[in-house]
């Protein structure tokens, strides 16, 4: 693990002439627990350097390439060797792009200390763009550069994740208010910009009229001369930081009344953090940077004389303001590098805590899969919407995301599939929503390099998938159903399938795969039929698919042979069929009036058997009531027995036990009341959504509550 911090160049890293970024740096480094693993690279003329891992880059003039070009070329150079995991970069934005061209596989994080709209590399829209997609931070000092970046772009494209605010820091020292003397200080560049015109006027009137009081001014300006001389006014000069911060150890005021948005104003925050009465223009970031100040309502040096006399003279006001500005301010260096290390760690390590504290922390979930809207109520009530039921039960938030009637809705001459808008309006709910989960349930319409994307923008992003089709080999859509689920593989942390993961000789250990039973949902599944008296005995229903919703001319379906072959064996039986013999499918409503008329449910799938393998149709049989009917190949004899389910070896042995069982009230009730219970019980949609949650997010809680689990 290495990290490498790249300085601006020419920016001074030496407490001879240090900038605002170089203190930032020297200060967050020397404490951070990453401390051994940073190295500072930068351009410094002076030999005394801060005592920390730093290479000094020469450079020299070369006739046609710039010192901004030669420094980073150098650095990249520096950096083949060094094979760090992570760039930090600081106020210079344009050095992404050259640095992006030889260093592609390295980690970026931008820090602005300076309006982003001033400088080269984020002036324009497409600029400012770049950096959010090649960065996995850009970070600002202050909010108000971030809404400075932020200006003319559209908020649907922003990942507003990857944009922070932290602000620099200063040390906190203890103070004795009492010990403060008579001082008005004002440090920084002495020109207009940063008002010290109105300052200079403003301080001369009050050492005039106050004798007891004097001024300390540190900077230089050699490009604006402003002098002002009064024999209690002492101008220091450039002086090094530690001297600075001494001074403010003994004043009472301090002035910052710049005329131009500071971005965030260092002197104020170092002059809140010693104890000063803090008396700021109300410019760009320099509210954010003390807790307790006097905001000048007029900048001008009326205004600021009214506003240092009123603190001369109101001693209470002046303690108070002194008081509260130290014992409010809360960015230390330690506090502002914590916050540092918690993005290296997050990143470095991919740590969450947020996301493995407990399963019953609130998550926001994205659930994408086909709600079939478009249906008009038709396929309401399908899996998906049990699943959803489970996952908002479970106190989640959740944000459905129908797939296919996004793509039908967005299709056009310039996209003619729909894909491209899906997987777009997939990027812009993510930024909007921030999801800590995403669960898809047959989403082919998402790409999966769509979900890499999303796991690049938001490292801690879990991704999971659901699938309930047939993955019999010698089934139907075998080959196409395996590509459907190794097509994600490398974005998926965990794989749950309603066939058991054993059975399987194709899925990889790059995914997590679980099997997961149909759930049974208590909102859904409400008949119970084991109450009634039925004329119907067996019911039995197909479709040749869902969407379609009526049967496909000459389609061969194996499940049709087995049920004429059935009726055959069965003549004494009454059956209720549906999809086969050209009766056509029912759906919704119609479904559940049906089968609230019959005794037993044939739960047969298309294909051969396969281990624990079943469509979601015996949710509904067992879970409203009905004798489950079920190949004993499926082997869900694990979890349920005979006086719970009606198990069968083939034809000839289920026509018998549905001889016997349609003859025989009391077992026919015992068995469905039974089966019934059990289900809803165990392979509910409450626990099944649950399990997904817990091991997507590989949270430990008590595995054996989920019958279909053996931790």
């Amino acid at each position: 693990m290495k990290i490498s911090i790249l300085l601006p160049f020419k920016e001074n890293f030496s407490p001879n002439y240090a900038g605002a970024v170089s203190l930032f740096v020297k200060d967050t480094s020397k404490i951070s627990k990453f401390k051994k693993n940073i190295t500072i690279y930068g351009n410094t003329k002076y030999k005394k350097k801060f005592n920390l891992k730093y290479k000094n880059i020469l450079v020299k003039k070369k006739i046609f390439t710039g010192q901004n070009k030669s420094y980073v070329d150098e650095f990249i150079n520096l950096e083949l060797k060094n094979n760090s995991n992570f760039i930090e970069l600081h106020n210079r934005p344009f050095y992404l792009k050259l640095l992006k061209q030889k260093l592609n596989d390295r980690t970026y994080t931008f820090y602005f200390h300076n309006d982003p709209l001033s400088m080269t590399g984020s002036k324009s829209v497409s600029d400012r763009t770049y950096l959010i997609n090649n960065c996995y931070k850009v970070i600002f000092n202050s909010n108000w550069s971030k809404k400075r970046f932020l200006k003319g772009m559209q908020f649907d494209y922003i990942n507003s994740e990857k944009l922070l605010v932290i602000n620099q820091s200063a040390n906190k020292n203890k103070i004795k208010i009492k010990n403060k003397k008579n001082i008005i200080t004002f440090v920084g560049k002495l020109n207009r910009a940063k008002g010290y015109d109105i300052f200079g006027n403003s301080v001369i009137r009050i050492l005039k009229k106050y004798k007891n009081w004097k001024s300390i001014v540190i900077g230089d300006e050699p490009r604006d001369q402003l002098e002002f001389k009064h024999e209690r006014l002492m101008n220091l000069g450039f002086v090094n930081h530690n001297k600075v911060l001494n001074v403010y150890k003994e004043s009472s005021i301090a002035i910052v009344c710049s005329r131009w948005d500071e971005p965030f104003g260092r002197t104020s925050l170092e002059a809140s953090a010693n104890g000063c009465a803090v008396i700021i223009s109300n410019k760009g970031g320099l509210p954010e940077t003390v807790t307790n100040a006097i905001i000048l309502k007029k900048l001008n040096s009326q205004s600021l004389f009214k506003e240092i006399e009123k603190l001369i003279l109101n001693i209470k006001l002046r303690n108070e303001l002194q008081v509260n500005s130290h014992k409010n301010f809360y960015l230390t260096h330690k506090y502002v590098t914590n916050q540092l290390d918690k993005l290296r760690e997050e990143k470095l390590f991919l740590k969450n805590i947020y996301l493995k504290s407990s399963i019953n922390k609130p998550l926001r979930i994205i659930h994408i899969t086909n709600f079939n809207e478009r249906h008009n109520g038709r396929l309401f009530f399908n899996t998906g919407r049990r699943l959803n039921n489970g996952f908002i039960r479970s106190g989640h938030t959740v944000l459905e995301f129908s797939d296919r009637d996004i793509q039908k809705h967005y299709k056009s001459y310039n996209d003619f599939s729909g894909g491209k808008s899906l997987n777009d309006k997939l990027h812009k709910t993510c930024h909007n929503f921030k999801p800590d989960m995403l669960v898809l349930g047959h989403a082919d319409l998402i790409y999966s390099n769509t979900l890499g994307e999303l796991k690049d923008e938001y490292p801690n992003l879990k991704i999971s998938q659901w699938f309930l089709d047939p993955l019999n080999k010698y089934g139907p859509d075998y080959n196409k159903n395996k590509k459907r689920i190794l097509d994600k593989n490398n974005y998926i942390d965990a794989n749950f399938l309603t066939t058991s993961p054993d059975a399987l000789n194709f899925l990889t250990n790059k995914t997590k795969n679980y099997f997961i039973p149909n759930p049974a949902d208590k909102s859904f599944e409400t008949l119970e039929n084991y109450k009634n008296e039925c004329s119907v005995d067996v019911f039995f229903a197909l479709s040749h698919g869902v969407h379609r919703g009526k049967l496909k001319s000459r389609n061969a379906d194996d499940r049709e042979v087995f049920i004429n072959k059935l009726l055959k064996y069965s003549q004494s039986i009454k059956f209720d069929l549906y999809g086969v013999n050209k009766i056509q499918p029912i759906w919704a409503d119609q479904f559940f009036k049906v089968i609230s008329n019959a005794k037993m449910g044939l739960n047969l799938s298309r294909g051969e058997p396969i281990k624990y393998y079943s469509s979601d149709r015996i949710a509904q049989i067992i879970g409203n009531g009905l004798v489950t009917l079920i190949d004993e190949k499926t082997c869900y004899n694990d979890f349920f027995d005979n006086t719970e389910m009606v198990f069968y070896k083939n034809i000839s042995d289920l026509s018998e036990k549905i001889i016997k069982i349609s003859k025989d009230e009391k077992l026919r009730k015992s068995i469905a009341k039974r089966g019934r219970d059990k289900y809803h019980k165990y392979f509910n949609s409450n626990l099944v959504s649950e399990f997904i949650v817990s091991k997507t997010l590989d949270i430990k809680n008590n595995q054996n509550k989920y019958l279909w689990h053996k931790p």
